[in-house]
């Protein structure tokens, strides 16, 4: 069984997990630093984000901190009004698929803003559900930052872009080349 086709487009750099790890651990250090209560939100936002340029990173985050906010709004709404109650959080998921449709949110940020709405719903906690949807806007928005950030300061090498530090070329090409500049 063969996983990959052998070309290298599409495939990260080694350098890559270094940088996640490190973008994803410096998102938690600083949620916590904030004093937010479920601090490994901020790097599963990093982690869902990040991306190989800046550019998509950024289109990524514009959305997945608008679905946040969307799913933070609508679940704090619900759960203020309802609880837990099924018929109200199906109705709420109804209602952020019709926002985001409003919004022109992708449908990856229309699940991801439904994600958000059911764990203010439905995981029970003691307080307000605003205070949770607040916690969960700023421990996304947190782990987004970071990502576009670590992004901007250390982007991925690209195939076809020079690597200047070293001073070498990658081609793809049907037969995959490497040369030395």
């Amino acid at each position: 069984m063969k996983l990959s086709s052998g070309e290298k487009v599409g495939l990260p750099s080694i350098a890559n997990p270094i940088r996640t790890a490190l973008a994803a651990t410096a998102s938690v250090l600083i949620a916590r630093l904030v004093q937010m209560p479920e601090a490994y939100w901020a790097a599963i936002a990093t982690l869902v984000v990040m991306q190989s340029t800046l550019d998509a990173t950024l289109t990524l985050s514009f959305q997945r901190i608008v679905a946040t906010a969307v799913g933070a709004s609508v679940g704090a709404l619900e759960a203020y009004y309802f609880g837990a109650d099924l018929v109200a959080f199906a109705g709420a998921i109804v209602l952020i698929g019709l926002l985001s449709f409003a919004l022109r949110l992708e449908k990856a940020a229309y699940r991801y803003a439904g994600i958000t709405l059911t764990i203010i719903v439905l995981i029970p906690r003691p307080g307000s559900p605003w205070i949770v949807a607040l916690h969960r806007f700023i421990e996304v928005s947190v782990g987004v930052v970071v990502a576009l950030a670590v992004v901007a300061l250390w982007p991925e090498d690209q195939p076809g872009a020079v690597n200047e530090h070293r001073g070498w070329r990658f081609a793809p090409t049907a037969a995959s080349t490497v040369t030395k500049r």
